[in-house]
């Protein structure tokens, strides 16, 4: 014990004293461990100051006393401003996604509104990648909460405008098909049947677009502009459309909750600790036009709980909001929080956003009025949200112990494993791994095998293959307290003894299914050796929900590879295209529906097809199309 206190002793003189050189100047520090993987990422207005303060002999949070001990040396880069330190911190946390940083989901997972601005008649669509296309080509709204969110978001402004919600390609599609149910209904303008010019087309894109930034008010005055000059033209049906506009715009406001004065465009950011330090919590609350447009919370763990102030007014909350606003494609004006930053922080803070969004930020604490009572309303949300984490995180965890128990297991499981295998005859076996981590999955850590027929599907070899190649990969992630299998008594004993030959040993047990494809029981190595889980019902669930999303991800990944290799074999037929050239349009068109779309021109620009080849490319598609 003495010896271990000594070495820590040591440890943390070594690293003060190299702090203590460092200059006082903003810079951004690098901390690492003893493997020399980045653990933490921070800056400074000055550098000794506040690198010093980690290996002084004083107390710090228990966050910040877990990173301390792991770290062994540290780098620093020199900036010229604290804009430059703090730009840079938060490039290097996203490359390096360090261990004790705040993690944030990651911007690409979030859903987005996207209005392709090139074509000739835009829709919005929802994505998930946020191109690098110029507003002239497309423009972007969010992100989104939720995919829900979106969906909702899209189908009111669709409603609202009468914009096709069909899959037709317009003007392509003009005049090719029939009215459709929308346009029966007087869901549509009736592009397919040519009675809407480009024009008067994006007129109502644009006011679609008012409404996706939150200005009810500009589009509901220039769908009034619109409606008196149509009227003067003797345009009637022109007039009449954009007046059942008003009456759709004015419901859908009717709709809103609205918490503020009809022009107030703001975020309000709110913090919760619960008093346990279970978790913690932040709740983005977004206002657009005085009614709240989306909200969004991060719980954070105890693992991961933030320090209100970090150390000297630093990192915490401050880090958080760099973070979370580095993901945000719009920041409005103003941005109110219900906590107290440092001084200088939040000067420092408004600036860097500013600099970001190209117009000036103002982040501030209420203290009264309107904005005192949005900042409270968004305190309670996050309060609510963490009180709804905390219930999960208790019943994961009694949960995790009674498996654990059933099971008779040494510790209580926080990384489970399940694997499943899914094959069509010999060819397409897949194996799927897929992860929870305390009770929830964890989908960035979800893995494919992809394993070689024989001609005659073996599900213990395929298992076991499987496993091989995992434990062979331990980068990643960390060997799970638990491995359950898809399967019986037969596969468990295959895969004990391949996990016994890699030198491991780690629990393994089979998800046993009824006669109606229900998770039955767990079994163990031996013939008939089942534990009962019907009548804990917690336990039942979570088993049956990983035995379902494990089936659910490997048979998916078995079918997009069966549909692939059908839709090359299928152009393979096509004299001239072999498997090569197949390859090469499935890659640059994505699907044959896309493919039969596109013109000869567009088929002959891909990359090693000739314009012969796609000649004979086009004639058989439209062919199989007409036949």
């Amino acid at each position: 014990m003495k010896r271990g206190e000594n070495e820590k002793n040591e440890r943390l003189e070594r690293l003060f004293r190299a702090a203590s050189e460092l200059p006082l100047c903003p810079g951004v520090y690098i901390m690492r461990d003893k493997t020399g993987s980045v653990i933490y990422v921070g800056k400074s207005r000055a550098l000794r100051s506040r690198v010093s303060q980690y290996f002084a002999n004083t107390e710090h949070a228990v966050k910040t006393e877990r990173m301390v001990s792991r770290v062994d040396r540290f780098d620093t880069i020199v900036c010229g401003t604290e804009i430059e330190a703090l730009t840079l911190e938060n490039a290097l946390i996203k490359q390096y996604e360090p261990k004790y940083n705040i993690k944030l989901k990651d911007a690409k997972s979030y859903p987005y509104i996207k209005i392709r601005m090139a074509d000739e008649f835009p829709v919005p669509v929802m994505t998930r990648k946020r191109g690098a296309e110029s507003s002239k080509e497309a423009l972007y709204f969010g992100p989104y909460s939720s995919a829900g969110a979106v969906r909702d978001i899209i189908s009111s402004v669709e409603r609202t405008f009468r914009l096709p919600a069909c899959r037709h390609e317009f003007p392509r599609d003009i005049g090719r098909v029939g009215s459709c149910v929308y346009d029966q209904m007087g869901r549509c303008l009736g592009v397919c049947r040519g009675n809407v010019s480009s024009a008067e087309y994006k007129e109502s894109l644009r006011d679609m677009i008012s409404v996706l930034r939150g200005n009810i008010g500009a589009a509901k005055a220039d769908l009034e502009a619109r409606m008196a000059r149509y009227a003067e033209e003797e345009n009637f049906e022109a007039a009449a459309r954009c007046r059942d506009s008003i009456s759709a715009l004015l419901r859908l406001k009717e709709r809103q909750h609205v918490v503020a004065s009809p022009e107030t465009e703001r975020d309000v950011v709110a913090y919760y600790a619960d008093p346990d330090g279970i978790c913690s919590c932040a709740t983005l609350v977004v206002i657009r036009g005085g009614a709240v447009a989306d909200k969004q919370s991060y719980e954070f763990g105890a693992a991961q709980l933030m320090d209100e102030n970090g150390i000297s007014g630093e990192g915490g909350l401050a880090e958080f909001l760099t973070m979370l606003y580095s993901q945000r494609e719009y920041i409005p004006g103003e941005i109110l929080l219900s906590f107290t930053l440092d001084g200088e922080e939040q000067a420092l803070l408004s600036e860097f956003l500013s600099e970001r969004a190209g117009h000036r930020v103002n982040v501030r604490t209420p203290e009264r009025g309107e904005g005192k009572k949005l900042a409270l309303m968004a305190e309670e949300n996050a309060r609510a949200a963490a009180e709804q984490y905390k219930s999960r995180e208790r019943r994961d965890t009694a949960t995790a112990a009674k498996l654990a128990e059933l099971l008779g297991l040494e510790v209580v499981p926080e990384r489970i494993e399940c694997y499943d295998i899914s094959n069509l005859g010999g060819e397409h076996i897949t194996a799927g791994m897929i992860v929870s981590e305390n009770g929830k999955l964890k989908r960035s850590d979800y893995r494919l095998f992809r394993i070689e027929g024989s001609g005659q599907p073996d599900d213990y070899a395929s298992m076991e293959e499987a496993i091989r190649r995992r434990l062979s990969h331990r980068e990643w992630g960390p060997l799970p307290d638990l491995i359950l299998l898809d399967g019986g008594s037969g596969h468990v004993s295959t895969v004990r003894r391949a996990a016994a030959d890699e030198g491991v040993q780690i629990p393994i047990f089979g998800m046993v299914k009824d006669e109606h494809h229900k998770t039955r029981a767990l079994s163990g190595e031996h013939e008939g050796e089942e534990i009962s889980i019907a009548r804990e019902q917690a336990v039942f669930q979570f088993i049956y929900r990983l035995q379902e999303e494990v089936h659910r991800f490997t048979i998916t990944s078995m079918q997009k590879a069966k549909s692939k290799t059908l839709r090359r074999s299928s152009l393979t037929a096509v004299p001239g295209i072999g498997a090569a050239k197949a390859n090469a349009l499935m890659s640059h068109f994505g699907t044959l529906s896309k493919l039969r779309a596109s013109s000869l021109e567009e088929i002959s620009a891909v990359s090693g097809i000739s314009e012969k080849n796609a000649e004979a490319v086009y004639a058989f598609l439209h062919g199989e199309e007409n036949g």
